[in-house]
């Protein structure tokens, strides 16, 4: 398979410090759409013996730079064999127009990074798990029901992001009338950017950010717009999504076959998030009339934001014990 031509930033360029414990490079792979996706890998140190491995990626409209790498960091660490990737169309990764997402590419996009892990001579190809944050929590959800190779999948402070492109924030735009304006909206937009040459985008997270702005929009600007988590790569740190950008999301609902996931999932969620609701139901309907039940966990984090759960917030809310200590189990 040709890969494209990449340009990789070899230098550290994280939102976090460079661990000293574990081996970190830049790696590519290839999903079966044919857009090369740009990972790094962090390698624990062994003896010899094959690794228990992680993909890890989102949140959505984030970098590998930002939490995914976090993640995969922190879990090298703990002896796990890691992956944390951009997306189709995002960060280093390749894919054209820009700015693009889809929920089938997407979901590729993970089970690309299950083969280029089952493939690699390092990782224990019957040993492999994925974490999913925000956006990303569904993708994966969505990825273990499709991929039978994934042993044990972490949705982290997750969105489902074809409820929240049909509904809106909260189910607050769940009408047909209100679908029907978006998708007029959207398809108006499209000539617009045919006409203009170009994709019109549709702005990251606010900034300077208003007074009156809802709390989360406040977490979001917390993380994404300060020195905690800006990125110059990040979406949600500058321009955004395409307008059109996520606009087939409205019409395919990614977590339809979560009942029929046989393997462990893990769904936390911060108890102050105001996306808390979307971890609750996507646990709720993976166990309802679910033959596979006994494996299925929801962890409601005392006291922790959304974006909590991206870095740790202040009070170091991401329970890595908890997450090694079920990925140990179940891989």
């Amino acid at each position: 398979m040709t890969k494209e031509a990449l340009t990789l930033t070899q230098e550290w360029d994280k939102t976090f410090p460079k661990s000293d414990k574990v081996t970190h490079s830049k790696v590519t792979f290839v999903n079966r759409y044919g857009i090369t996706l740009a990972a790094d890998m962090y390698v624990p140190e062994s003896n010899g013996e094959k690794l228990p491995a992680i993909a890890v990626c989102g949140p959505f409209g984030a970098v590998k730079e930002q939490c995914s790498g976090l993640y995969a960091q922190t879990m090298a660490e703990r002896g796990f064999l890691t992956l944390a990737f951009d997306p189709s169309f995002t960060g280093e990764s390749g894919g054209q127009p820009r700015y693009m997402a889809s929920p089938d590419i997407n979901t590729e996009d993970f089970m690309a990074a299950v083969d280029f892990l089952s493939l690699n001579g390092m990782a224990d190809p019957d040993k492999i798990g994925i974490i999913g944050i925000c956006g990303w929590g569904g993708m994966a959800i969505n990825t273990a029901a499709l991929d039978t190779r994934v042993k044990a999948t972490v949705a982290s402070t997750m969105y489902d992001m074809t409820r929240v492109n049909a509904n809106g924030y909260f189910d607050s735009e769940d009408s047909e009338e209100a679908r029907y304006q978006k998708r007029a909206a959207l398809c108006a937009q499209r000539l617009e950017d045919l006409k203009n040459g170009e994709y019109k985008l549709g702005g990251g997270v606010i900034d300077p950010l208003p007074e009156d702005a809802p709390f989360f929009v406040k977490d979001y600007h917390d993380y994404y717009k300060t020195g905690r988590g800006y990125h110059a790569r990040s979406l949600n740190s500058n321009g955004g999504w395409n307008v059109i950008g996520c606009q087939s999301f409205m019409n395919q609902p990614i977590l339809k076959y979560s009942n029929e996931i046989r393997s462990a999932v893990l769904v936390m969620h911060g108890d102050k998030a105001h996306s808390c609701y979307f971890g609750k139901d996507a646990y709720a309907n993976m166990v309802k009339d679910s033959r596979y039940a006994d494996n299925k966990e929801l962890l409601l984090i005392e006291g922790a934001t959304h974006t909590d759960l991206y870095d740790g917030g202040a009070n170091g809310a991401i329970p890595f014990d908890k997450l090694e200590d079920f990925f140990r189990k179940n891989l």
